[in-house]
Order: C-alpha cells, then sequence, then structure tokens
C-alpha cells in the first residue's frame, strides 16, 4: 500500500460526491421554481439508493471474477464487501475499500444525470425504482465492460479477466466517457421518449428560474471533476497531473466555444451558455483525459462545444422532451470525447497510443466507434424497456394538476421559496400587502 496514493483517491472520492449536489444546484437552478426541490431530491436520491445496492452487490457485479465472457463479474462475490475489509485486501497500491468508495460515486453520479432529461413531470418514488433497477441491469454491467481491467501475473498470463470493452476491444475511456455519459444520455433519451412532453412545451420556453444556481452548480462540478479524472489515475503520479491539465483546458475551450456559437447564431454570449460549456468540456474530456496532449484537449474542447450547443436544438427538431439537455449535453458531448480519441490520441500521453491525426491510422478509431455505440444501444434499450416497466405497473408521470400548480408541492409538501409569509387567499394577500405598504408611508412621514 502506498499512503500517498491511498490519500490522493480517497481524496478524489469525496471531490466526485461533490458533484452530484453540485449537480443538484446546476440541475435545480434549469428548471422553474415550482420544480425545483423534486430536481433537487432527484440527485440526493439518486445517492441513497445506488449507495446501498453499490455495497450490497454493485461492486461485486462491476468488478468481481467475471462470469459472462467479460459481461458482468460475479454479483455475490463481494456481498457487502466481505473479503475486501482486511488490511491485505489491495487494489493495486490502495485498498480495496478505497476503490470500492472511488467508484461508487461514479455509480451514483450516472444514474442522477439521467433525471434532467425528465425534470418538471417525474414522480419521486417511481424515479427511485427506476434507479435502483437502472443501477443494477444497466450501469453495474456496463462498468464492468469499461472498468474492469485484466489481472495479469509476472508472465503476462490473465489470472482474473474483465470487461470487454476495456481487455478484448480496446477501447480507451479513461473516467467514463461510455460508462457514465453516453450510458446516461442514451437513458435520459429513452425516459424522455417514455413520459412524453410536459404540459405546454415547446411553446412555453420554461426559462431557469436561478442562473446563479446554475454557475453554482457549474462550479462545483468542475471542481469535483478533477477528482473524477485525475482520481481515476489511481496514483498520486504523472498520470494524474497530465488529465488534470486537460481537465481545465479542454473545459476552457468548451465554454469559449459554446458562447461562440451562441454570439454568432443569436446575437450575444449567455450565463446559461456559460455554464453548460464547461459541463459540455468536462464530459468530452472524461474519456480522453491520458490519451491526448493539452493542444489535443482543447482541439476536443473546442469541438465539443461547439457540437453541444448546436445539438441541444434537436429536441425541437425532433420532438423528444429533454428538458434540461442530457442528450445534446452528455449523449453528444460523450460520444464526441469519445471518438475523437481515434483522431487526437498521441503515444506522448500517458495511455502511449497514436490517433490518426498522429499516424496511427483508424485502427483505435473504429474501437472508439464501435464501444460508443456498443454502450449507447444497450443503455437506450433496456432504459427503454425499465421505464416502460415503471409506467405501466406503478406510474411514472405526475398528474397534469400537479405538474401545471407544482410538483414540489405534490410530490415533497414543501416549496423552494416563501415570499412575505402571507398565507390565505388572493385577495387577503393583497390586502395584507396594502396594509405594510400604508405602515412604511405612515413610519416615514413621522
Amino acid at each position: 500500500m502506498d499512503t500517498g496514493d491511498t490519500a490522493w483517491v480517497l481524496t478524489s472520492a469525496a471531490l466526485v460526491l461533490l458533484m452530484t449536489p453540485g449537480l443538484a444546484f446546476f440541475y435545480g437552478g434549469m428548471v422553474r421554481s415550482k420544480s425545483v426541490l423534486n430536481m433537487m431530491m432527484m440527485s440526493l436520491g439518486a445517492m441513497g439508493v445506488v449507495g446501498v445496492l453499490w455495497v450490497l452487490f454493485g461492486y461485486s457485479t462491476a468488478f468481481g471474477s467475471d462470469v459472462g465472457g467479460g459481461l458482468v463479474g460475479k454479483p455475490f462475490e463481494y456481498f457487502a464487501l466481505d473479503g475486501l475489509l482486511g488490511k491485505e485486501s489491495l487494489f493495486g497500491t490502495i485498498p480495496s475499500t478505497v476503490f470500492v468508495a472511488f467508484q461508487a460515486m461514479f455509480a451514483i453520479i450516472t444514474v442522477a444525470l439521467i433525471s434532467g432529461a425528465i425534470a418538471d413531470r417525474a414522480r419521486f418514488g417511481p424515479w427511485l425504482l427506476f434507479a435502483g433497477l437502472w443501477a443494477t441491469i444497466v450501469y453495474f454491467p456496463v462498468a464492468h465492460w469499461v472498468f474492469d481491467f485484466d489481472v495479469k501475473d509476472a508472465d503476462g498470463n490473465v489470472t482474473s479477466a474483465g470487461g470487454w470493452i476495456a481487455n478484448k476491444l480496446l477501447a480507451i475511456d479513461f473516467a467514463g466517457g461510455t460508462a457514465v455519459h453516453i450510458n446516461a444520455g442514451a437513458a435520459g433519451l429513452a425516459l424522455a421518449i417514455v413520459l412524453g412532453k410536459r404540459v405546454g412545451w415547446p411553446k412555453d420556453r420554461m426559462k431557469p428560474h436561478s442562473l446563479p444556481l446554475v454557475v453554482l452548480g457549474a462550479g462545483l462540478l468542475w471542481f469535483g471533476w478533477f477528482g473524477f479524472n485525475a482520481g481515476s489515475a489511481l496514483a498520486a503520479n504523472t498520470t494524474a497531473g497530465v488529465t488534470f491539465i486537460n481537465t481545465t483546458v479542454a473545459t476552457c475551450a468548451a465554454m469559449l466555444a459554446w458562447l461562440l456559437v451562441e454570439r454568432i447564431r443569436d446575437g450575444h454570449a449567455t450565463t446559461l451558455g456559460a455554464a453548460s460549456g464547461v459541463v459540455a468540456g468536462l464530459v468530452a474530456i472524461t474519456p480522453s483525459c491520458s490519451s491526448v496532449t493539452p493542444l489535443g484537449a482543447i482541439a476536443i474542447g473546442l469541438i465539443t462545444g461547439a457540437l453541444c450547443a448546436l445539438a441541444v436544438s434537436l429536441k425541437f427538431r425532433f420532438g423528444f422532451d429533454d428538458s434540461l439537455d442530457v442528450v445534446g449535453v452528455h449523449l453528444v458531448g460523450g460520444l464526441s470525447g469519445t471518438i475523437l480519441i481515434g483522431f487526437f490520441a498521441s503515444k506522448s500521453a500517458p495511455a502511449g497510443i497514436d490517433g490518426l491525426f498522429y499516424g496511427g491510422g483508424v485502427d483505435q478509431l473504429w474501437r472508439q466507434v464501435v464501444g460508443a455505440l456498443a454502450v449507447l444501444v444497450y443503455s437506450f434499450v433496456l432504459s427503454l424497456a425499465l421505464g416502460y416497466l415503471v409506467k405501466f405497473t406503478v406510474g411514472f408521470r405526475a398528474d397534469e394538476e400537479a405538474e401545471v400548480s407544482g410538483i414540489d408541492e405534490a410530490e415533497h409538501a414543501e416549496t423552494a421559496y416563501e415570499f412575505g409569509g402571507f398565507s390565505g387567499s388572493r385577495g387577503a394577500g393583497k390586502v395584507s400587502a396594502a396594509a405594510g405598504a400604508s405602515a412604511v408611508l405612515e413610519g416615514s412621514k413621522s
């Protein structure tokens, strides 16, 4: 065990956990004030459900001994982390429990990301049911495909097989472009189809109620993302340093690209665009941060920032109500960042692979495309099935009255904001307000 590596990964795990409350702020600011609590609760609920499932059997499904030709691990091999708690149980140079904790945060935020696609209209209880089912059937196996690498002995013989994307396809996905972002984006598209359009959409534009909350959320996401990417090195080493720099510069470039597209297309650059560009850049560099140079990271950020800025309008063209642009940012951004590795990968980066633009031909490119499309199709099909299962058994969508009057009150018996503390009828509120104004006037005269 290396204490420096252990300290860094523990810190990174805490940073990644912070991303989910950050996402709650980001998504919460983007919805209308009458549904901000429900939006935040969907992120917090994902933390509760997935955190418990991960310890019980999620980790084992993702990182247990392979039982399906690279498709899934033994679900109950490490049930409730049995056998991983001792000092002798290591994952590389860190305790196994530290790796378990780090990967738990990935599982949590992946599920939470989906919720943005169905904002303003999903019931909380059915969402938790879907979250548990989706994590079990979709995320845990895909995490095995992408993150579980073969264990080899000193002679290079495989002693414990891992997932097929990581070890057979040899696609590069350093921190989750496929397992996290394409996975969540495809699920978001499926649920947007299952739940249908919000009341009034697209005629009513349903603008964000609090852009300061959106910016706060984006800032927390960016801060936490350093744990997401640099922490995936699982060591305090050169790879962590390179991924840290690439994460910074790609995000900066993507924000600028998004703002440029807005300026050309709409005549002005917006705060919401800046925050969205930040997230698009973070999504894009997630799979590629270990395989490109800083120059390549800038290129990936610029391309993806522009693509995502254009892609968010696809929902209007095709008629699916992806409330908070999970498809436009996470699915498109994840596809872009994953596939562009095939063009911009460089042997001078830690991954040691050359892409098309560095003389490597199309070998890595086709691997990236296959890995990205495999996760997209798997997630979309199963998410569609699970969404309809929840819809036709317990009901997924809030009724129209609750949606129009405010889903916060209907689902949680709470409202985010209390203005003035007035209660009763609208007329009584007017009388009280008038009385208050009169008192202020009299006070000023005296």
